[in-house]
């Protein structure tokens, strides 16, 4: 099986134990201490097992150091290509990769714009994968955004969460910053330490999926802010990002009445690769 990167085991020696944490990674590594630092905000630096993102972490002689990041963190890698997976005169529906920012500098609508006029209609977090919706005029976003207010959206998302999930079906109702939050699960598979799950929201609060999730103690697997944060099972520390991918979107079609607009992503090789990894794929 390919892995999505190394994992750098490193003991902290005498000498080692004056550095600051995002020294010794900036040194064992050969990388700027902003290289260092960017893979500490992407909570990739474990210490004795567990994540740790304090660039001024003290470390002791005989701590050990897991960072899971490619080779080279400082190389800039090629823009990704988006795939379409649904277009007509109005949107298109892209597959949106993992690494990748929704809007804004360098994102998959800077990417889009390089060849049409489009507009983001909705954002996913920077490492959920999947079926993103994009306007191609103004006309066009406006009503798609008044649908989303009406919550005609059917949203659907897969994920590998820890833990065997009890419940086959489920419904998440706890309130996110003071806001209805409702995200309805389905399990799909498990195994002795994971499940493979299908949440449908009906609401869309800032990292609800991943909040819920983690509010039941089933985190979200590679989740580096709301996940797992002690690493006791060493298979942790070789997913490269969250196992959330946005596998489905429908709608009542904005502008054409009494069509529907509707988007299938398959799932990305990452995700199938940690399903196989804990036992629930082939």
């Amino acid at each position: 099986m390919k892995k999505e990167s190394a994992i750098n085991a490193l003991v902290v020696s005498k000498l080692d134990a004056k550095s600051t944490l995002q020294e010794f990674v900036a040194v064992k590594l050969s990388v700027s201490k902003r290289a260092a630092k960017t893979l500490l905000d992407d909570r990739k630096v474990w210490v004795n097992r567990r994540c740790v993102w304090m660039a001024h972490h003290a470390l002791r002689q005989g701590d050990t150091v897991e960072i899971a990041a490619a080779p080279n963190p400082e190389q800039k890698k090629a823009p990704p290509k988006l795939r379409v997976l649904v277009e007509d005169d109005c949107y298109l529906v892209a597959d949106k990769p993992s690494g990748l920012l929704s809007v804004g500098e360098e994102s998959a609508e800077a990417l889009l714009r390089e060849q049409m006029d489009v507009r983001a209609v909705h954002r996913l977090d920077r490492d959920t994968t999947g079926c993103l919706l994009f306007a191609k005029t103004e006309q066009a976003l406006d009503a798609a955004v008044a649908v989303f207010k009406t919550r005609r959206v059917a949203k659907l998302y897969q994920v590998i969460v820890w833990g065997k999930f009890a419940r086959s079906v489920s419904t998440i109702t706890q309130e996110l910053d003071g806001e209805r939050a409702v995200s309805h699960i389905k399990r799909e598979a498990f195994s002795q330490d994971a499940s493979f799950l299908n949440v449908r929201i009906e609401t869309g609060r800032t990292h609800q999926i991943r909040r819920h999730l983690a509010s039941i103690r089933h985190p979200v697997l590679g989740d580096r802010e709301h996940g797992v944060k002690f690493a006791r099972d060493p298979r942790l520390l070789t997913i490269p990002r969250q196992m959330l991918h946005a596998c489905g979107i429908e709608m009542p079609h904005p502008v054409v009445l009494g069509d529907v607009l509707k988007a299938h992503s398959p799932l990305p090789a990452d995700f199938r690769r940690c399903l196989k990894l804990f036992d629930m794929g082939k």
